[in-house]
C-alpha cells in the first residue's frame, strides 16, 4: 500500500468469511515495540478506506512477535476492545 508516497507492506492479509472482515497480520522478529500498534492502526484505516466492502465488518489486526513486552502491551491496552490484537503466546524457534 502507498500512503503519502511511501510504500508500506503488510505481511499477510486474509478474509474471514463468517466474520465478514479482513484480518491483517504483521509478523515481527524480536520483542514487541510500541510503534507496531501505530503501524497496524495505519494499515487498518487504509484497508477500511480502500479495500473494505459496504457489507463487511471493520478489519482487525494481529501482531505476532517472537517475544512479548508485557509492560508496553499493558500500557497500550491491547485488549479485546481494540481492533489491534497481540496474542499472549510465545513462538518457539524451529530446529
Amino acid at each position: 500500500m502507498i500512503i503519502d508516497n511511501a510504500d508500506f507492506e503488510l505481511d499477510l492479509l486474509f478474509y474471514h468469511r463468517k466474520l465478514k472482515r479482513l484480518i491483517a497480520i504483521d509478523l515481527k522478529i524480536g520483542k514487541f515495540k510500541a510503534q507496531y500498534k501505530g503501524q497496524m492502526e495505519l494499515y487498518l484505516r487504509w484497508l477500511e478506506q480502500n479495500e473494505m466492502e459496504s457489507d463487511e465488518n471493520l478489519p482487525i489486526g494481529l501482531i505476532l512477535c517472537a517475544e512479548g513486552n508485557s509492560e508496553q502491551i499493558e500500557l497500550l491496552q491491547l485488549k479485546a476492545e481494540s481492533r489491534v490484537l497481540k496474542p499472549d503466546m510465545k513462538m518457539k524457534p524451529s530446529g
